[in-house]
């Protein structure tokens, strides 16, 4: 007879290897690159029009927390006079937002 108390584990073992499978430089890749440029540095054209932050530069990376980065994901950002910079990314659940920071933490050289 199988114990059920193992079974039960690993079955929430399994679970939470599932969220941590998700591929937060996948949604980078589809999502963000676009603008933000492979490596993070903005050197896109709409990057350039929209003169984003080079998240490539430690620096700038120290001025804003893990919870800016989803909250940036979430509701987007606006420039210092209101206007809309980033739209938010839709459709996306809270693990594939908290997979995000890794990533972007990640884009520092």
């Amino acid at each position: 007879m199988k114990n059920p108390t193992i079974i039960l584990v690993l079955s929430s073992v399994l679970t939470l290897s599932a969220y941590a499978a998700v591929d937060g430089a996948a949604i980078w890749d589809s999502q963000c690159a676009k603008c933000h440029g492979a490596d993070g540095a903005g050197d896109t054209k709409m990057g350039k029009k929209l003169k984003i932050t080079n998240l490539t530069d430690a620096a700038v990376q120290a001025k804003f927390t893990d919870d800016a980065i989803v909250t940036s994901i979430k509701e987007g950002v606006t420039n210092e006079k209101g206007k809309k910079k980033m739209v938010p990314i839709e459709g996306l659940s809270e693990e594939e937002m908290q997979a995000m920071i890794p990533h972007v933490r990640g884009l520092v050289k």
